[in-house]
C-alpha cells in the first residue's frame, strides 16, 4: 500500500473512532459542554477546514481508482478473448492483470467508504446538536436552569450549517440593508429639508418659525 493510501486508511479508523465516540451515551451536561466546544473552538474550525481540503485530494483518488478498476476490467476482457495455446502463455500476464484488480478494488472501497462515512458524520453531528437543542429547549419549557443563557446561546448558534445557516445569514444581510435604507432615508430627509430652507432664504421668503 503507497503512502497516500494508508493515510486515507489512518483516516478511516480515525472516522470510525469518532463516529463511535459521538454516539456514545453520555449525561446531557457533558454532552452540551463537549459540542459547544467543537462547535466554538477556532483550532477544531481550522482543523474541519484541513478535512474539506483532504476529502477533496480523496475524492480524486477514489475517481481514479474507479478509472484503473475499469482499465483492469477490460484488460481481463480481452485476456479471455485469447483462446488455445495462447491463453497458457499469457497465463503469468492473467495473473498480474488479477491482482491489479484486486489492488484497484482495495483502493476504490477504500476511499469510497472513507467519503461516505465523512458523510454520515457530518449527518450525525447535526442531528445530534439539534436533539440537544431540543432537549434544552424542553428542560427551559420545565423550569429547568443549565448553565444560563450565555451557554444556550452558544449551543443555539452551534453548527449554524445547510439551510439553517443560509437562512439566518440571509435574515442578517437583510437587516443590514434595512438600516443602511434607514440612514440614507433619514440623510435624503435632512438634505430636502436643508434644501428648503435655502430655497425659501434665496426667495425672499421668511421662514416659519417652528
Amino acid at each position: 500500500m503507497t503512502l497516500y493510501y494508508s493515510m486515507v486508511f489512518a483516516l478511516l479508523v480515525f472516522e470510525m473512532a469518532l463516529f463511535v465516540s459521538l454516539i456514545i451515551p453520555m449525561p446531557f451536561t457533558m454532552k452540551r459542554k463537549l459540542f459547544t466546544f467543537i462547535s466554538s473552538s477556532p483550532l477544531v474550525a481550522k482543523v474541519q477546514y484541513g478535512m474539506k481540503i483532504t476529502f477533496i485530494f480523496i475524492l480524486i483518488l477514489f475517481i481514479d481508482s474507479v478509472n484503473r478498476v475499469y482499465r483492469v476490467q477490460v484488460e481481463l476482457a480481452q485476456a479471455k478473448s485469447v483462446g488455445g495455446a495462447a491463453v497458457a502463455a499469457a497465463g503469468s500476464e492473467r495473473m498480474e492483470v488479477q491482482a491489479r484488480k484486486f489492488y484497484s478494488q482495495r483502493n476504490m472501497y477504500l476511499c469510497g467508504f472513507t467519503l461516505f462515512l465523512s458523510l454520515i458524520l457530518n449527518r450525525t453531528y447535526t442531528m445530534i446538536l439539534d436533539v440537544l437543542r431540543l432537549e434544552e429547549e424542553v428542560k427551559r419549557l420545565h423550569g429547568d436552569k443549565l448553565g444560563g443563557d450565555k451557554s444556550q446561546q452558544k449551543l443555539a448558534d452551534a453548527g449554524d450549517i445547510g439551510e439553517i445557516g443560509r437562512l439566518k445569514d440571509e435574515l442578517k444581510k437583510r437587516d443590514r440593508d434595512i438600516d443602511v435604507l434607514k440612514k440614507q432615508s433619514n440623510g435624503l430627509s435632512e438634505e430636502y429639508q436643508r434644501m428648503g430652507d435655502n430655497f425659501h432664504v434665496s426667495d425672499g421668503t421668511p421662514k416659519k418659525d417652528r
